[in-house]
């Protein structure tokens, strides 16, 4: 079973079983009541299913709490574990709309053929997505907006952009 990360807990919050939790996704039903997450303690270790019953958003942090985790001890060995879901549980996106998963790792040219790198990250901070491209050591902020990203190939891992003036110096 293939599973995606949503999440990382950082720390406990309170005594009544709170997580604090870093989140990788932007998809706000993840952390509805009810959803169901797995925790991932270590690389190797069997995941843990939990069921989300209560969450808010207190100083940019998601604080979850997990049925049946009502104490601080129930939860500190959470800390530094991600949370992630099944691959079944992905929705279908719009055209021109991508998960992290399947741009990452993808090759980036420009439209005249030129190898940029390949994407190593993706930040969001703000108006739109920015994709970290990496190529021997320089690394490139590429803006995800339609007057630079031309063609998304997700099938052969493949971007085309038209650089603006100045993006690649």
């Amino acid at each position: 079973m293939d599973h995606l990360k949503v999440g990382k807990i950082v720390n406990t919050h309170g005594i009544k079983g709170e997580v604090k939790v870093v989140r990788i996704t932007d998809f706000e039903e993840r952390f509805e009541m009810g959803s169901t997450l797995w925790i991932k303690e270590k690389e190797d270790a069997a995941l843990k299913p939990v069921t989300i019953d209560g969450h808010r958003i207190h100083k940019n942090f998601d604080l979850l709490h997990f049925e049946g985790y009502n104490n601080i001890s129930d939860v500190e060995h959470f800390k530094e574990s991600l949370l992630v879901i099944n691959t079944d549980q992905l929705t279908e996106l719009e055209d021109n709309e991508f998960y992290y998963h399947e741009v990452i790792g993808c090759e980036v040219e420009t439209t005249t053929g030129e190898l940029i790198g390949k994407v190593k990250e993706i930040l969001s901070p703000g108006a739109n997505d920015v994709w970290v491209v990496k190529q021997k050591g320089k690394e490139y902020l590429i803006p995800y907006i339609e007057d630079v990203v031309k063609e998304v190939d997700i099938e052969n891992q493949k971007i085309k952009i038209e650089p603006m003036e100045g993006l690649l110096d």
